[in-house]
């Protein structure tokens, strides 16, 4: 063995012993003659002093020594001399004294420091990931990513829980995004997808009669890149029959909370899980993924204005939109620039202009305001109900910024909702140290696509409706409610799930909703429908994904963070140059020719 054991795991009590180590050289000193090295491996980093006096040999093989060079000393543990500790340092209170160093491999300088946590460009650091995986905040995230998977597996094999890996090689069905297709060479024309994730798989073994099934699934969606999208990421897929919504949610917060507690202890967040209806979320947030580490909720204001002399107002409701605003508490002293900068912020987001009104002064003693202690360029077209029916309905007080926003009800709640999420962010209300998990259910079963002219799933086409809405699939199905739920962690959603549809009749005519005709839905989904004539248990689950809910752990803003070898927001993997063109050779075997359109 080149180490009898690790840099970061000797202590104060291993004093006297003789070592080996072995790893990356991340940091090198010469003081007068000694020379330090700070030796890194994936456990940690330790101090190893060099004395020419006691191993001139060993002293000077280090004086090649450089950053990143991979090296193997040998020595004893001492204690550092009195006032050089570093408390900063698990190993901070010893270092090994050598007496034998050898180059197991020299190194390049590096395109960027590993040895500090600097900005880097991400382009560099994707190109070179096997340094940037060296540096300590990936090391971290890339254990804290095996501790939760980890944590998963061992929870759902007490469950009794059965993991079965699924197919990769599937066929193409619709499920909301794009298949990434692989041709066959044995079967010209035609094509394999990558699962966008393995929904009818898993349906299908509940008919085969696993009841409890889980796993690490990959799953492959051709769609555009944003900080927490990749074309290749992890889920959690999870599923279980003769169960409703409560049991798939209290397990699923089960699991959760103690994962929370277990991993990253010194995380706060509530428990039970609060759970919204979707009305009630984007109501009260104006989305279905509030962050509730902080309030700030929108509040109705259409019938406080809808008679009002504010032109905009009056024609908003008049034909049928909405007028909603929050408070942002403290920032009354907000200069124009910074207004102009927050309606230029809600415009971005589809609102036509932004209200504010700034509480300079103080109510009366009855709490009634007046204008003259209000800042607003729309004061003098509200009646005095008016105006203190708008700081009431917001909940406003001294000092504080209102902020609304009159138009339809999709792109209000979008604005607001981006506001107050702005606004939270800018007043430090959304603690980093802590989690908000929180489930949301009830959502519609369906959504109107204005664009294609038919109604579009909102979770996915095998998601079962409320029995007490059935009658409405006919006759307004936007008011159908799914039994689906999402979780949501700190404003981002984290998993999703739904009771399925088990039986033959119901999905077809949930196919017929949706514009499938009879012969395309048998051609598409035809194992499925007959595998429901075989004795198909009710069954439902839920598909948590592992690359966002690492990254709200590890206090990542990009999935990018926490996976080993990530693409780029191209898609591209610069490391390895993917994707590259192929040989007319294997074009040829697989019966394609590339166009140049």
């Amino acid at each position: 063995m080149l180490k009898s054991v690790g840099c970061g795991e000797i202590r104060a009590s291993d004093a006297g012993k003789d070592v080996k180590l072995a790893g990356w050289v991340h940091r090198r000193r010469d003081h007068g003659g000694l020379i330090f090295i700070d030796l890194r491996d994936r456990s940690g980093i330790v101090q190893v002093v060099l004395n020419p006096r006691e191993s001139p040999e060993a002293h000077e093989t280090a004086t090649q020594f450089r950053n990143e060079w991979v090296v193997q000393v040998e020595g004893q543990v001492g204690s550092r001399p009195a006032g050089t500790e570093n408390p900063d340092l698990p190993t901070g209170e010893i270092e090994v004294n050598a007496q034998a160093a050898q180059v197991l491999n020299p190194s390049l300088t590096p395109p960027f420091y590993v040895n500090e946590d600097s900005e880097v460009e991400e382009g560099l650091r994707l190109k070179h990931r096997y340094l940037d995986l060296r540096r300590q905040r990936l090391q971290r995230n890339i254990a804290l990513r095996h501790r939760v998977v980890k944590y998963i597996r061992d929870f759902l094999d007490a469950e009794e829980f059965l993991e079965i890996e699924t197919p990769v090689l599937i066929k193409s069905t619709p499920e909301g995004a794009r298949d990434y297709l692989v041709p066959s060479r044995v079967h010209p024309g035609t094509f394999y997808a990558l699962p966008q994730s393995p929904q009818q798989l898993k349906q299908l073994l509940m008919v085969s009669g696993f009841e409890r099934y889980f796993q690490i699934a990959r799953c492959f969606r051709d769609e555009d890149q944003r900080a927490d999208r990749q074309p290749e990421f992890t889920q959690l897929d999870l599923e279980m029959s003769f169960v409703d919504e409560d049991d798939v949610l209290d397990l699923t917060e089960t699991l959760f909370t103690g994962l929370a507690e277990t991993v990253t202890p010194d995380m706060g967040f509530a428990k039970p899980f609060p759970r919204l209806t979707y009305a009630e979320s984007m109501s009260r947030y104006g989305t279905d993924k509030p962050d509730l580490r902080f309030g700030l909720e929108l509040e109705e204001l259409t019938e406080v204005v809808k008679d009002s002399g504010f032109k905009v107002f009056q024609s908003v409701a008049a034909s049928g939109g909405t007028i909603k605003g929050l408070r942002a508490p403290g920032c009354a002293d907000y200069t124009r620039r910074q207004l102009d900068g927050l309606t230029e912020f809600a415009r971005e987001r589809g609102a036509k202009g932004l209200v504010t009104i700034m509480l300079e002064g103080e109510p009366d003693s009855a709490g009634r305001w007046e204008a003259d202690n209000v800042k607003s360029a729309v004061t003098r077209h509200l009646s005095g109900e008016e105006l203190n029916g708008i700081i009431h309905g917001l909940k406003g007080e001294t000092g504080d910024l209102l902020m609304i926003v009159a138009g339809d009800e999709k792109t209000t709640n979008a604005a607001l909702s981006a506001l107050r999420n702005e606004m939270g962010q800018r007043l430090g209300l959304a603690d980093p140290e802590k989690l908000a998990f929180l489930f949301v259910i009830d959502f519609p079963l369906v959504e109107w696509n204005e664009d294609s002219g038919r109604w579009d799933s909102t979770h996915h086409p095998f998601t079962s409706p409320r029995e007490e809405d059935l009658g409405l699939m006919e006759t307004d199905p936007g008011k159908v409610r799914a039994r689906c739920y999402d979780m949501v962690c700190n404003g981002q959603e984290l998993a999703s799930g739904s009771i399925r549809i088990h039986n033959r009749e119901l999905q077809q005519k949930v196919f017929q909703l949706l514009d499938y005709d009879a012969d395309e839905a048998q051609a598409r989904f035809g194992h499925l429908l007959e595998a429901f004539e075989y004795g198909a248990p009710p069954h439902g689950g839920i598909a948590p994904g592992i690359d966002r809910l690492v990254a709200i752990l590890a206090g990542e803003e990009s999935i990018r963070e926490v996976i080993a070898f990530p693409k780029n927001q191209s898609a591209i993997d610069v490391m390895t140059d993917a994707p590259a063109p192929v040989s007319s050779q294997q074009l040829k075997d697989l019966h394609l020719r590339v166009t140049e359109d």
